[in-house]
Parts: structure tokens; sequence; C-alpha cells
């Protein structure tokens, strides 16, 4: 791929940031780098015991820690507020997605009451960027939408100014401000404040992401200012895009189906003990159609090659991102961390309506996007638009049951990876149980800053912090966790104890409450609420406890 025209117009603007940056003495703070994916399965990458090519995340698994027990809010945008802002995601004022409701959680953007990792960083004396998905600001919709999509419209503001990264706390961004994007020419592309009108013919977002994520740390380089950046990756979030070459790679990977790639990942994640030396904890695959008989074989196993594709092109910008640290010698006082932003989604965007929301029906140049509904065309193009599926994602959150907006660990549990060469002192190469939050990044970054959580910000009173600090986690291998982490997304509930149990009432107000002991029930296979009564009333008024604090209103 050619990539100088993307670094050109990324450095030109770091450039600018950069003279306005002011003298540090010489900080030994280390330096943070949160990468997020999005729409990850749990198992997808090797370390976690998938099939796609991550050499790059193995790596860094080996060299560093993995939980197996941390937790998201179970969808996109409001995992990011919660990890932005190290509050429950309906305190940071995104209870769901990023439509106003006219409710204190359900503003559909960052509350003023909530500051962001950035801005606690920045005001501690750090270099600060984003670079890839925001999805936390109220996104309007025009008239003519659908046009607006297509870059055939322009507007200056994807959403208010006063809500993009670079107005909470990042002095340099380059990304999209709404949640769903063409990866070869994405709507609301903006570099600092300013929309990005073109891309070159050769453009795709993973790989500019990746090569901004360069040019930000050389630059950081050259200063003696620790730096602390959020690499918000939209892979391997449908559309199902991706670059002929790495498509190429799994061309035949897939065509022995659900069962056998399902089956596979089970086995390497025992080899693995990512859970330990449990056994039987595959739970029942939720579909009961084989592979075999299955009309649509070739398009399953291509949809499943560009996932594969997406999730590849990720993991080898960010091997380009460890070899420029390397090169600066700052890898091994580098804090990374790495997880995905909920469960492989379920969604089949084949069958949404073109034109809408965030959602284009028109290249710019007007050719057609097909929706394949029917799985005619081959998902991978531009004018193909498209994902996985149910089936592909029970298999992508191997061993767990469900998905994406579901509060059981498929929908929850995020695989995390932590690499600090110079930091990390305990269980390095291994997995632990300790389980955490993304709202605990903030409470981490604050604690290896050296600086503190406000409770005043520009005028407004601040909510306070919930997240804990990951730290005593990497240094000593344990820590004094939550008492207990609470879960609502649409109606689905959890809470998990500080003892390792977990509550989970899905679908909505009449379904009941079911308990499981995730000591011995990792993957939630057998409900015990009518053996333990008592202890399921106490989660329950813990439950009802937290929404009351967390500004949790039930839906409708």
């Amino acid at each position: 791929m050619k990539k100088e025209p993307i670094l050109k117009s990324v450095s030109l603007f770091a450039l600018a940031s950069f003279s306005l940056l002011t003298y540090a003495q010489k900080d030994s703070r280390p330096n943070i780098i949160v990468i997020l994916a999005d729409d990850l399965g749990y198992s997808d990458l090797g370390c976690y015991g998938g099939e796609i090519n991550t050499p790059n995340l193995d790596k860094l698994a080996q060299e560093g820690l993995r939980f197996n027990s941390f937790y998201n809010t179970s969808r996109s945008c409001p995992t990011r507020a919660s990890l932005l802002t190290g509050l429950y995601q309906h305190q940071a004022g995104i209870g769901r997605m990023t439509f106003d409701e006219h409710k204190p959680g359900y503003r559909g953007t960052l509350t003023s009451n909530a500051v962001t990792i950035a801005e606690v960083m920045k005001e501690a004396g750090y270099h600060t960027s984003m670079l890839g998905k925001w999805h936390v600001a109220e996104t309007p919709l025009k008239t003519d939408q659908r046009k607006w999509l297509a870059h055939q419209v322009y507007y200056e503001e994807f959403a208010d100014k006063k809500n993009y990264p670079t107005h909470r706390g990042f002095d340099d961004f380059y990304g999209t401000i709404y949640g769903v994007v063409d990866y070869f020419d994405p709507f609301s592309l903006v570099n600092g404040e300013t929309p990005v009108k073109s891309v070159p013919e050769d453009y795709y977002i993973t790989q500019a992401l990746s090569d901004s994520a360069v040019v930000y740390v050389n630059r950081y380089a050259e200063s003696d200012k620790p730096f602390f950046m959020y690499l918000s990756y939209t892979a391997p979030h449908w559309p199902l895009h991706a670059l002929p070459e790495d498509i190429a790679k799994y061309e035949n990977t897939y065509k022995v189906g659900w069962e056998a790639i399902r089956n596979q990942r089970y086995e390497r994640i025992k080899e693995l003990k990512i859970f330990g030396d449990r056994d039987n904890f595959l739970t029942p695959r939720q579909f009961t159609d084989t592979w075999e008989d299955n009309p649509t074989k070739e398009w399953d196993a291509r949809a499943m090659a560009v996932h594969a594709a997406m999730v590849d092109r990720m993991d080898q910008g960010i091997g380009q991102l460890m070899e420029a640290l390397r090169k600066n010698n700052q890898l091994d006082n580098t804090l990374i961390l790495f997880l995905s932003d909920n469960g492989c989604s379920n969604e089949d965007c084949q069958n949404y309506s073109p034109g809408e929301n965030d959602r284009p029906d028109m290249t710019r140049s007007g050719e057609q996007i097909i929706y394949p509904r029917k799985k005619k065309v081959l998902p991978g193009p531009q004018t193909s638009y498209a994902s996985i599926g149910a089936k592909w994602a029970n298999v992508l959150n191997t061993p767990f049951r469900f998905w994406k907006a579901k509060s059981t660990d498929g929908g929850i549990c995020t695989p995390l990876i932590a690499h600090w060469p110079k930091g990390i002192k305990k269980n390095i190469g291994k997995i632990t149980e300790e389980k955490g939050h993304v709202m605990d990044i903030m409470a981490t970054c604050i604690d290896l800053a050296n600086t503190h959580y406000p409770q005043t910000y520009k005028g407004n009173k601040i909510i306070p912090l919930e997240g804990k600090s990951l730290v005593p986690i990497l240094k000593k291998g344990k820590r004094k966790g939550h008492a207990y982490l609470g879960f609502e997304h649409f109606n689905e509930k959890a809470l998990i104890d500080k003892d390792g149990w977990k509550i989970v009432q899905p679908g909505g107000q009449n379904q009941p409450w079911q308990l499981y002991n995730l000591n011995e029930d990792r993957t939630e296979m057998q409900d015990v609420a009518s053996l333990y009564p008592e202890r399921l009333a106490k989660m329950m008024n813990q439950y009802d406890e937290w929404t009351r604090k967390a500004l949790v209103v039930p839906a409708p």
C-alpha cells in the first residue's frame, strides 16, 4: 500500500501541534497506550485460542500479562464512555447510544460532570493523542443524510465540536466521530477538528490509523514528556471490508465450518490454560443446523475470512507501533493495554436499511453499495456491506454463550493484554484471574502518572471515580477489587460480586434472575438460583443499590 499521503496529512497537523508544546523536565513516568478493538471475538487472537495470525499481539501476551475476567459494558459507545471517564457508562452520560433521551444517564454524549483520561493526563504533563473511532458524541442526522454519508454534500460538524476529542483533553486527533464507517472512504473522518474531505485511492482506515500512530510516537520521542495515546481501531466491526492480500491468507481456513473452528478454538484455549486447569467449560452451540447442510457455505466462509483479514491487518499495524517504540527506546517503559469494546457481534447488517444513520447506500462516485440479504454478493470490497452474523459470532466468542449487547460473558468479557517490560513484575507470559473493568483504566493512568482525579473541572462538579487501579495486579499479582460490578444495557442486566458469583436478568423486567458461580461454572451453564435463594436476594439488592448510584433507568 502507498502510505505517504496519509502520513503527510497527519504529520503536518502533528507538527503544528508540537510547536505549541512547552518544555518539560526529563520524566521517568511511563508512556501509556490503550488499544481498543471493535467487536473482536473473545477467542479471535492466537494468544486467546484463535486461528487468526496475530503474532504481534501474541508477543505482547508472551512478554506481558493476559486477563481472563476483564469486563466491558457490552456495546461500543457505552464501553468507550466508561473507559474514557473511569465511571459507569450511565454516569458518563451514555447509558445506551449517542442520542439524547433527556435523562441524566442518557444524554448521548460525554457529560460535563465527568473528565476524560486525556483531560487528567494533560493536566499531569502528558502529551495526549487519539486515533480512530470516537463514538461518544451526539451525532445529528440530516435531511440529506444519504448524500452526506456518500461525501456528496458537506457539513462542517459531524457533532457539536465542543464534544470532539480535541475539546476533551486530546492534543491530537485523527479519526472518525461516528460509530460505523466504510473502511475505504470513511464518513466523519476528522484531522483535529477539520473534516478530511478526500482520501487516496488506496486508503484503508486500519492502516491509516496505524501509520498515524507511528507518526505521533516518533514525534513524541523528541520530547522529554511522556505521552498517553488512545488508539481506537474500527476493526473488525462490520461492514466486512478488507484488503485482498489479507483475505487471501484465509481463503480456505473457514471452509471447514462453524463446528470445526469452534472445537479447534476450545481445544487451543484448554492448551493455553486461559481458564487454568478447568475442563468441560465449552457452552453448547446455540444453533442446531450443521455446516454440511448450509446452503451458503461459500459466502459464510468468505465472510469469516474477511473478518480474520481485518484482525490480521490490525495486528500488523500494532507491530509497526511496537517497532517505532523499540527504535525510540521507549518500548520498555510504555504500558500497552489491548482490549475489545464488547463481544463479537451477532448482527446481520446486510438486512439493515441502507442510507440511514451511519449506513451508506452508495459510494462517493455514486456506485451502489449492495447489502447482500440473500448472500449472493461476496463480502470484502467497498461495494458490499455485510457482517458475519450470529452463527460465526457464537464461534468467535468461544467458549462463552451469546454476544455483543448481552450481559452474559459472551457480551461483556473482553480479552485484555497488558505489556510493560519495566513495570510488570508478576505472572509474565501467564494469565491472571483477577477481575477488572474498563473503568479501571482511568484509575490505572492516574496511578502511573502520579496525579489525582479532580473533584471539579472547568467549573463543573465531577462524579467520584468508580475505577480502581490495575497497577497492583501488574506489579504484585493481586489487588483488592470492586465490591461488585454492575451491568445494564437496554434492560440486559447483570452483577458480579467480589466472591465470583454472578446474577443475570436477560431481556427485561419480566424475566427471572439467574445465578451462576463463576468459580466453578466459568461459562454460565448451570443456573443455581433455586439452590441459593438468600445469595440471589442479596445480589439483587446490590443490583438495585448500583442502579441508584449509577443513574440507571430501566428501558420502557
